[in-house]
């Protein structure tokens, strides 16, 4: 049963698409099957090639004129031609085919072709425009009237109305189904075009967010270690001359931070590699956190920074998401003093909890010598703008200027539930 209405499918949509590219051969088609079915065996009749002398429905006959054949093939071709145009112009079709319907009733004469009248009007409800049915319908109702009264001699009028009305409401009632069942169909097929648009577009978005927040991490992890690197091995170089062990020591501290560097790009870059097998799996590691600061803090001091920490609150409770946050805008804040304002300087961390906010401030004393600090308030870097786009994620912001000789870098972030964005 299933191939066979899988079958009967696909027939039906290579007759919908034939149908759209050739739209007269059905309307020719329809034309000619009216023709054959109720035309021909009228034309017959009258040449008398069946039924003699009209035996059939003789109480019927009785009582109508006997058209000449000349006559009868006229009024045949008023009521089905029309029909080639039932589609393209249904109004038009249906005027012409009531107004031969009523003419030829008028005369007196019964036709089987009569039948493309509800053609007619089952092609308007289908095809036509909604505000021309109830006059339609009208003209419809008129008409049956006018049948009803000339059948009544052989036939109760309450009967043959009944019988025509009927039959007209189930040829109304079919094309407006149909109708409303494409409507649907084409309503459907536009809401699953517009869905797809949609997931595309998200698809779209989500891969910009996720290169957004994969450049993010790099620039954390590449610019923070780099500039720990360069300020060691410049101190390094001028170490080695006066004291061999502080270059030595400073050698060792740019492989270890080299090292951390490396392991937290693969980390990064392992969760965007395929996964081919079992044996393919990236090494993972947790995200850095809250307790991963003062590891920070180490290694920026072993550069020549003077960092002086502290936390306030219940810092212990925050969520792995706000604990990153705070690393990360942590981390590019000391990058950022460690480059400008250079070692020997001296910068204070203070991560301040207080109900549903958190604060994170780093201000530095400036550099050791006066001097111009690069980067004024004029000029914005990435690092500033990625701990900008990190506070938005919770609803915070972030601020970054001169305060006396030195650089304050101020980040508030909101920890109140906010629909699962902070997520």
């Amino acid at each position: 049963m299933g191939p066979l209405v899988a079958r009967l499918g696909r027939v039906g949509q290579r007759l919908r698409h034939a149908d759209r590219a050739r739209p007269w051969v059905l309307d020719t088609a329809v034309v000619a099957l009216v023709s054959l079915l109720f035309c021909l065996p009228d034309v017959l009749h009258a040449v008398g090639a069946i039924g003699g002398d009209g035996d059939g429905p003789r109480r019927f006959r009785m009582a109508f004129t006997r058209l000449p054949v000349a006559g009868m093939l006229a009024l045949q071709a008023g009521l089905v031609l029309p029909l080639l145009w039932r589609r393209r112009a249904p109004a038009v079709a249906f005027g012409a085919v009531a107004t031969v319907f009523v003419l030829q009733w008028s005369l007196g004469a019964v036709l089987r072709a009569d039948v493309a009248l509800f053609v007619a009007l089952y092609s308007l409800a289908l095809h036509g425009r909604l505000r021309q049915l109830p006059w339609a319908c009208a003209v419809m109702a008129g008409a049956l009237l006018l049948v009803a009264a000339r059948v009544s001699a052989a036939v109760s009028i309450w009967d043959a109305l009944f019988f025509l009305l009927s039959t007209a409401t189930a040829a109304l009632a079919l094309g407006l189904m149909i109708r409303i069942r494409r409507a649907q169909l084409a309503a459907l097929r536009d809401r699953a075009a517009r869905l797809e648009t949609e997931r595309d577009q998200r698809g779209r978005l989500a891969v910009a967010a996720e290169r957004a927040r994969v450049a993010r991490e790099m620039h954390d992890i590449v610019g923070h270690n780099l500039s720990v690197i360069i300020t060691l091995a410049d101190a390094g170089a001028y170490a080695t001359a006066v004291a061999p062990e502080r270059g030595k020591e400073a050698l060792h501290l740019i492989g270890y931070t080299g090292r951390q560097a490396l392991s937290e790009l693969r980390r990064v870059l392992g969760v965007l590699r395929e996964v081919d097998g079992p044996q393919a799996e990236p090494e993972l590691s947790p995200q850095p956190g809250l307790a991963d600061i003062d590891a920070l803090c180490e290694g920026v001091r072993a550069a020549g920074l003077e960092v002086v920490y502290r936390t306030a609150g219940h810092v212990d409770s925050l969520d792995r998401g706000v604990q990153l946050t705070v690393y990360r805008i942590v981390q590019e804040a000391l990058t950022n003093t460690l480059k400008h304002a250079g070692a020997g300087a001296r910068a204070n961390l203070a991560i301040v909890v207080e109900d549903t906010r958190l604060t994170i401030t780093v201000q530095d004393s400036g550099p050791p010598a006066p001097a111009e600090r690069p980067g004024g308030a004029s000029e914005e870097g990435h690092g500033l703008v990625g701990m900008r786009e990190r506070a938005a994620l919770f609803g915070g912001h972030v601020s970054a200027g001169p305060a006396g000789p030195g650089w304050t870098v101020r980040a508030a972030l909101d920890l109140a539930p906010r629909g699962g964005a902070a997520g």
